[in-house]
């Protein structure tokens, strides 16, 4: 099967400015678009999708991603069932542990019991199941909305392999890394009597785009800053691939940075705090530098055996609105794709 790309980057200003730049990625050949899912920073997630859905007729739409900490997981399957019917079914469901979207409610990530729970609840009542109470009711709109989890943790992708339909891979692009994430999912996959080859895959990566020459030392920085993000939460993706962090404890750069190296608001800024990290480290997090050396990287990490239906390039920093020039989308659709699948001898993907 063609691997499919989605964006989750968009002009969030409004709905209707939600909705026309979907259309224009639609246009362009992207085969999802995903918002996330932060309440305190952009519009109600379900409805800018559900205006997406309206100004589009084949690019599969959803939040990467929501979580069961800020909406309940019976809200949460009502939504999306919604834009599923909007959208005349093309909806997918991302769910993670909130990050962004709960810290900045003063509230804590889900934990893996509760990611595991919320998803097993979501995807039986999107089947028609019940609300297991002594007058429990389901979702009366039910659609079998994929739904997927995105992971990086080992018992997280454990959970995964349990209870989703699908799982985003968020541990960056060393083939070691890749590889145990797959495993641990096909391990909680056969924890619960699944078959592991039933489980579909996707990967999320930040990806610093640039225009190569002098260019190459700020997205170096970027991608440094995207490794220090994920030593922050996740050091055993250093660990796992025997990467080393030879500076001072991450806990106390963290004050340096607002909210986390992920999310500094000056990515250039940030990565030079952590400029000790190799360029092996910083390459193991992120996919970067010009269109022809992106397309590279995508195509070697599709050709180390592991099917992923789902690639999501994470632009970082984020793309600039109102636009000027060609960008991130439309530079990956028209440059890096094109590439990609004569790399990898795969013919233009149809989103399912």
């Amino acid at each position: 099967m063609p691997v499919a790309f989605g964006l989750n980057r968009f002009d969030f200003r409004t709905p209707d400015d939600f909705a026309t730049d979907v259309a224009r990625a639609e246009s362009l050949g992207w085969d999802y678009a995903f918002i996330p899912d932060s309440q305190l920073r952009r519009h109600d997630t379900y409805v800018m999708l559900a205006f997406a859905a309206k100004a589009t007729s084949s690019i599969h739409l959803g939040p990467l991603l929501t979580n069961p900490v800020t909406r309940h997981p019976t809200v949460t399957a009502s939504s999306i069932a919604t834009v599923d019917v909007v959208s005349d079914g093309r909806a997918i469901l991302g769910l993670g542990i909130g990050d962004t979207a709960v810290r900045l409610a003063g509230l804590k990530p889900a934990k893996v019991a509760t990611m595991e729970a919320a998803t097993r609840q979501i995807r039986d009542l999107l089947h028609g199941g019940k609300v297991d109470a002594p007058r429990g009711a389901g979702v009366p709109h039910a659609r079998p909305v994929p739904v997927w989890v995105a992971a990086a943790g080992p018992r997280m992708l454990r959970a995964a392999g349990r209870t989703a339909d699908g799982v985003f891979l968020r541990v960056g692009t060393h083939p070691a890394n890749l590889r145990a994430a797959v495993d641990a999912v096909h391990e909680g996959a056969r924890e619960a009597g699944r078959d592991p080859g039933s489980i579909r895959l996707g990967l999320v990566v930040h990806t610093a785009l640039g225009a190569g020459g002098e260019d190459d030392a700020r997205t170096l920085l970027i991608a440094k800053s995207m490794a220090a993000g994920f030593y922050e939460y996740s050091p055993h993706l250093f660990e796992v691939p025997g990467l080393t962090w030879d500076g001072p404890d991450v806990h106390e750069l963290q004050p340096l940075v607002n909210p986390d190296f992920h999310h500094h608001p000056d990515l250039v800024e940030s990565g030079r705090i952590v400029d000790f990290l190799s360029e092996e480290a910083a390459n193991a997090f992120a996919f970067r530098g010009t269109p022809e050396a992106i397309a590279e990287q995508i195509a070697a990490t599709l050709s180390l055996g592991i099917p992923f239906e789902i690639v999501v390039p994470h632009p970082v920093p984020n793309p600039p609105v109102p636009r000027t020039g060609p960008d991130f989308m439309e530079t990956l659709a028209r440059e890096v794709f094109p590439r990609v699948r004569q790399l990898t001898g795969q013919a233009a993907s149809s989103p399912g």
